[in-house]
Parts: C-alpha cells; sequence; structure tokens
C-alpha cells in the first residue's frame, strides 16, 4: 500500500532521509500509467521468444528452442503463457509440439522505422553523451525502444560509416564501442523539450490526479523550473579530481541536466517508455551525477515511475492523454495493436484456435493478474514432460 500523501510529499522533500525502497513506495500512485504498465507486460515477458521466432522462418520445435532460450515467462509455466495468446503465438501439432508467430502478429513486427530515422535516433543518442560514443551492448539492450532493426549493427551502422564506427572497446575483451564521426558541431539538435516549454529553463508539469501541491512543494518546484542547466546535446567537463562534494545548488544543476537527458531519451523511444535498468547503463556515458531513479521519483509532474511486474518502468507524462500516445507513428500503432492482440488472449475463439491448442486442454483465467509475467528461475521453457 502506498504511503499516506502527506507522508509521502514530506520524504520527497527530505529524499536524503529515505531508502530506495521507502522511496518508490512514497510515490503517488497514477492508475492510468499502472494499467498501462501492466497492459505491457505479456508482451514484455514474450520479447526474447518473439525476437527468436522472427528470426526463423520455420516453426521451431518446442524442445529445440527450450534449449536456445531459458525464458521464464509465467508463474503456471510456458505452455500455458504460450496458451493464453493464440493470436500471437501458433503451437502446431503433432508431438513434439512447434512454435510460429500468427500472420497477424508477424505482420505488426514488420513494421519499422525508416533508415533515415533509425540513423537520426542513433545519431541524437550519441549525441548526448559526452565523449560521443556508446557501447554497443548498451545499445542492443533498447534497440525495441528505440525502433532501431535488429541488424542494426550492419543496416545503420555500417550504411552511414560517414557518421558512425565501430572501435574496440579497450576495458571489456570482445565488445564494440560505437562513435559518432561527424563533428558534433556541424549537426545541432534542438531538444524536444523546446517545443513544448512553458517558460525558458522550464519544463512542462502534468501531476497525476489527486496529488495535492503544498505550498511550500509549489515553492520548490516554482525554483527548480527557473535554475539553468545545461542541455542534453552540450558538452559538459568532468569535475576536476572526480570530487563529491558539491554545493546544493551545484547539485541542483546536475539534477536538473539528468532531468533534461531523461526526457530526451524518453522523447527518442517509441513508447516514450523504458525500463529505469536500461537507462541507467548510460548513466556514465550521459555524464550523470546523481541517483538515476531519484531523479524519476522527485519529478512527478515530468516522470512517472510503475513497480508493475517487479520491474520499475519510467513513461514521460506529457507524451500521453488518458493512456494513449499523444503523437503516434506506424511503428507505436503497430506495437499498440499487437498489445491488444495479447491483452484479447483466447476471448472469442474458444477452442478453434489449433489441434494442438486443444489437445493441450488449454484453461485461460481472464482476471489473471499482470503480475504473473514476471520471470522466474522455476519457470524455464521445459517440454520434457509434455
Amino acid at each position: 500500500m502506498p504511503l499516506p500523501l502527506r507522508v509521502a510529499a514530506r520524504l520527497l522533500l527530505a529524499r536524503g532521509k529515505t531508502t530506495a525502497v521507502q522511496h518508490v513506495v512514497a510515490r503517488h500512485l497514477d492508475h492510468t500509467f499502472e494499467r498501462l504498465a501492466a497492459a505491457h507486460l505479456p508482451l514484455v515477458a514474450a520479447s526474447p521468444l518473439i525476437d527468436a521466432l522472427r528470426a526463423c522462418p520455420e516453426p521451431l520445435a518446442l524442445p529445440n528452442l527450450a534449449r536456445r532460450l531459458p525464458l521464464r515467462l509465467h508463474r503456471r509455466g510456458p505452455l500455458h503463457f504460450l496458451r493464453l495468446f493464440p493470436r500471437v503465438f501458433h503451437l502446431r501439432a503433432p508431438l513434439p509440439l512447434s512454435l510460429s508467430l500468427t500472420p497477424a502478429a508477424a505482420g505488426l513486427l514488420s513494421v519499422a522505422s525508416s533508415p533515415a530515422d533509425t540513423a537520426r535516433t542513433l545519431h541524437r543518442l550519441l549525441a548526448m553523451s559526452v565523449t560521443r560514443s556508446l557501447p554497443l551492448r548498451a545499445i542492443f539492450r533498447v534497440w525495441r525502444e528505440l525502433a532501431l532493426p535488429d541488424d542494426f549493427e550492419d543496416s545503420v551502422v555500417e550504411g552511414h560509416p560517414h557518421l558512425f564506427r565501430l572501435v574496440p572497446n579497450p576495458d571489456e575483451p570482445n565488445t564494440h564501442i560505437l562513435q559518432l564521426v561527424a563533428d558534433p558541431a556541424t549537426e545541432e539538435f534542438t531538444p524536444v523539450v523546446e517545443k513544448t516549454r512553458p517558460d525558458r529553463y522550464a519544463f512542462k508539469l502534468q501531476f497525476p490526479p489527486g496529488f495535492r501541491l503544498t505550498k511550500e512543494y509549489r515553492k520548490k518546484v516554482k525554483g527548480w523550473q527557473l535554475l539553468p542547466y545545461t542541455g542534453p546535446y552540450q558538452g559538459v567537463s568532468p569535475r576536476a579530481g572526480g570530487s563529491k562534494r558539491v554545493s546544493k545548488l551545484a547539485r541542483r544543476k546536475m539534477e536538473k541536466r539528468a532531468v533534461g537527458i531523461a526526457h530526451e531519451f524518453l522523447s527518442l523511444t517509441v513508447e516514450k517508455m523504458v525500463e529505469v535498468e536500461k537507462f541507467s547503463q548510460f548513466r556514465k556515458w550521459f555524464g550523470i551525477e546523481v541517483n538515476v531513479r531519484d531523479v524519476f521519483l522527485d519529478h512527478p509532474g515530468i516522470f512517472y515511475l510503475s513497480a508493475k511486474g517487479k520491474r520499475h518502468t519510467v513513461f514521460l507524462r506529457e507524451m500521453y492523454d488518458r493512456g494513449k500516445l499523444v503523437l503516434s507513428n506506424d511503428v507505436s500503432e503497430a506495437r499498440a495493436k499487437l498489445v491488444e492482440l495479447m491483452l484479447l488472449r483466447r476471448r472469442g475463439l474458444g477452442n478453434a484456435n489449433s489441434s494442438a491448442n486443444m489437445d493441450s486442454g488449454a484453461t485461460v483465467d481472464a482476471r489473471e493478474s499482470g503480475d504473473d509475467f514476471v520471470e522466474h528461475e522455476d519457470c524455464l521453457l521445459d517440454v520434457s514432460d509434455k
């Protein structure tokens, strides 16, 4: 249960005295975003499986798939998960069962951004880095969120040698760093916040329903909005000696710069949301010197952090209206339709989807909680007894 609102407000005003867990619990719940996060959980859980099926033109036998992917899909087992979503996964008899994507799901997953758009997204991402470079492994973690093609290393990086180059990572053997070739000074990106900024240095604020703004809190927010900061595409110099002792004003500026970077990063994503853990990978490279999770929690008018499904997902508030994206494109619309297919589960299909589903005795509880779609060590894909 969330803490009482007055207690939560006091915790937000005295961050140094609370733990990370207390801070998450103290946040003011926004049920619109909580429902949105819950709706995406099945798709998030199934993403590695979907990637494997997309990469193979033929149906995959479940025993072979089990050896390739240590999947953790559902509390009641992976086969139960697959039977829940017959509009996305097609189970084929006879034994051993094989699996493929349905034509409807495959069609939605084939929708992609143009090569020019993906190159520009990658360019902007690298331009936010202090060194104009990022580890390739970190970019791979967010390729879906950024609508990069799954072969972006070949199709985007090698296809734009005037913009990007790959070099060995000196700190990690057998890994690479992606660098921006173009001189940053020749490409001036305007942060997305500039299009919606109410005043100079300010961010658009949309507090959740029922969030009471006390006089003290309003004063604090107003002072923070007027505070100047370094934009996401402006270079910064590391502090001398890496000292951790900074003034209160300097730390507030560091925090505001982190807000600007997070705002721009989320603006680059297809659905204007990302898991906090994935964003945190870029913290050092973006020169963020404050706690990332605290940044999201301390600014509930800009971000919303959901802990649905035992994962922390952050949303950019201003990009949503009543749970829908304000600005959509072909990729975001296709993903929304894919989520809708998964939300339908088996409704309206009865037992007519496939003989494999009928033979397996599939049963569905339509009221099943989204929290069932979390990773568990005891839910590996195991078909040895099937």
